[in-house]
């Protein structure tokens, strides 16, 4: 299943860019989760619906937080890229 896919089947959508980063604009139904909270909010992670698809400005910070999550045994995380990216799929029919 692609990006996409998992996407328009409800995967919970996790932008971790900073608080103001998030208000400035979002994909609508994302959480913030900022990357330098990540480790510290793991068990509200874990409880989330999987699979998860992060987004950030670039893709860069979400690329960094899924091969964490992903090296450290959770392997329904994926990176989704850039949050405008990302926003593009979900409204895409």
């Amino acid at each position: 299943m692609n990006i996409q896919e998992m996407i328009k089947n409800g995967a919970t959508i996790i932008d971790v860019r900073t608080p103001a980063e998030f208000q400035g604009g979002h994909v609508d139904g994302s959480i913030n989760i900022p990357m330098n909270e990540f480790v510290a909010r793991m068990e509200e992670v874990k409880a989330l619906p999987h699979p998860l698809v992060l987004c950030c400005a670039s893709g860069n910070r979400s690329g960094q937080v899924t091969q964490y999550m992903n090296g450290n045994g959770h392997k329904d995380v994926y990176n989704g890229g850039g949050w405008l990216e990302v926003n593009a799929l979900k409204t895409q029919n």
